[in-house]
């Protein structure tokens, strides 16, 4: 290898390291202000910051309630009085958009000022 081959391997390895850094940067200042909107009926129940580990016992107006855990930077069902439980089966949710849905409570836990979630199809 040439003197310039290496300064350029060099050059190239400070770049990426500079671009990882800057990315896991921005990433950990998007979580820092993560939020867990939780609605009932569509009125506002409350708001959670995911950087918080919390648990909190959303009840209904029809005496239902759902458990919401949030735990490592992430938000999800643990219990809830509903008899078909799709709520406490999806997985936890972290990134803008994403949302929980409990129909029989008429529970939507959602995130807001997250990290923007990957495309997962397209069509043309």
């Amino acid at each position: 290898m040439k003197k310039n081959d290496v300064i350029m391997i060099a050059v190239i390895v400070v770049i990426a390291l500079g671009a990882f850094a800057g990315i896991n940067l921005y990433g950990e200042h998007n979580t820092k202000d993560a939020q867990a909107v939780v609605t009932i009926d569509g009125k506002e129940y409350g708001s959670y910051p995911l950087a918080e580990d919390t648990i909190v016992k959303i009840e209904s107006e029809n005496g239902g309630f759902n458990l919401l855990v949030i735990e490592d930077g992430a938000a999800s069902v643990e219990e809830a009085s509903c008899p078909d439980k799709i709520c406490v089966r999806h997985k936890p949710i972290d990134k803008t958009g994403e949302t929980l849905v409990c129909l029989p409570n008429k529970v939507v836990v959602e995130i807001e000022n997250g990290e923007a979630a990957e495309v997962d199809a397209s069509t043309n």
